[in-house]
């Protein structure tokens, strides 16, 4: 019998850990496959709600944790983690020696992790490359990670044609539809009661779940501007419920825990959680009226519940938009009367008939497919693919 491929995983953060965790799946109860994973990033910080526990619960095994000290907040802290996580990530692939690693979007610890594989000569896989998010440095990390990557998983075609662009062979580069969706119509997600139970709140009339992340581009006050301004224009809603997920560990992220535990010390209707977890957070979709903030999770998940998104500022600008979506400024004025606009009947009808331009699932059946018919040894010679113009 032939030896399993090693397929080794790398997760960061709790917003990608839940995109990729049904394609973890697949590959763990594959006969073809062997599922190795290195957690590192915001899991292993107790700010950020030490997700790594529900990568535990789970049932995955952690084959390497790498903790790369988020307690600081500002750029050069970053640039040291990135440097540890090449350092400790080097270290691992001399022990777990896969075939194939795969990561997701555009954080920097993933940037990490793939400068030493390429150094190393272990062919990368990139999912959710090709998209735009003009107000984040993430944007050039992902054109990074897909120039560093062979294989690529794409969530549409807008975003395959880019990753054409930047010089990747076509036939590399898969249209498979967001694994955000697959990840909604796999779940059992928790009743009304039951997410009450477990978030110790009771759901009112009006109910918003909010989650804003710093701006990286171009300085980090501009997120603190706007955190500021956001909470103004929440304050007009005292009778709704306002429930607040933490931001991720980008510079700036300090300050906008203290002013949204601030706002949530003066509001009986503000609730705060460092990390609901994947069947909470999905759970809690279902049951909102908009999820207001600048999170991707607004344009890639949240349409598939035919819920309003309210998008706030540059963070998500250029990623595509359903009809669901309401871009607004970072104004208090703007975001409380997008806020408003939720509710008129004109836009109602709208979310009816929305849809979610990320696909309908089935992006991880289809990952697993493609990584089974290639043959990984031939991804090790990366030739530069022309455009003819």
């Amino acid at each position: 019998m032939m030896p399993r491929k090693k397929i080794c995983f790398v997760t960061g953060t709790r917003a990608e850990y839940g995109l990729l965790r049904y394609l973890m799946k697949e590959i763990k109860s594959s006969k073809i496959f062997q599922l190795q994973l290195v957690v590192t990033g915001s899991h292993l910080s107790h700010r950020h709600g030490y997700t790594v526990n529900e990568i535990i619960n789970d049932g995955f095994q952690i084959d390497a944790s790498l903790d790369i000290e988020l307690e600081k907040d500002d750029n050069a802290s970053v640039c040291l983690s990135l440097s540890k996580c090449i350092e400790k990530f080097s270290e691992a692939l001399e022990d777990l020696r896969p075939d194939l690693v795969v990561v997701l979007g555009d954080r920097y610890e993933l940037l990490g992790a793939v400068a030493a594989s390429m150094i190393h000569r272990f062919p990368i896989a990139h999912i959710h490359g090709g998209e735009i998010t003009e107000g984040a440095f993430d944007d050039g990390i992902r054109h990074a990670i897909t120039k560093l990557s062979q294989l690529h998983f794409v969530a549409a075609t807008e975003y395959k044609k880019r990753i054409i662009q930047l010089g990747e062979n076509p036939n590399l580069v898969f249209e498979v539809g967001g694994l955000g969706v697959d990840a909604i119509k796999k779940i059992s997600l928790l009743t009304r009661d039951q997410l009450e139970k477990s978030l110790d709140l009771k759901f009112r009339d009006r109910n918003f779940l909010i989650t804003y992340h710093p701006l990286t581009i171009p300085l980090k006050e501009d997120s603190e501007f706007e955190i500021k301004e956001l909470i103004d224009g929440l304050s007009s809603f005292k009778d709704a419920l306002q429930i607040f997920t933490m931001p991720n560990a980008d510079p700036g992220n300090k300050e906008i825990f203290n002013l949204i535990n601030d706002y949530a010390d003066r509001n009986d209707n503000v609730y705060t959680f460092e990390s609901l977890g994947q069947l909470r957070y999905l759970s809690c979709l279902s049951q909102i009226d908009a999820v207001i903030g600048n999170s991707s999770s607004g344009l890639l998940e949240v349409p598939t519940f035919r819920k309003a998104t309210i998008n706030i500022g540059d963070r998500q600008k250029g990623r595509l938009c359903g009809k669901s979506v309401i871009n607004c400024s970072n104004k208090s004025s703007d975001i409380e009367n997008s806020i408003k606009k939720v509710f008129t009947k004109a836009f109602q009808n709208c979310l009816k008939e929305a849809s979610n331009p990320y696909g309908e699932g089935g992006a991880s059946e289809k990952i697993v497919n493609i990584l089974e018919n290639t043959d990984f040894d031939s991804l090790k010679r990366k030739p530069f693919f022309d455009i003819k113009f």
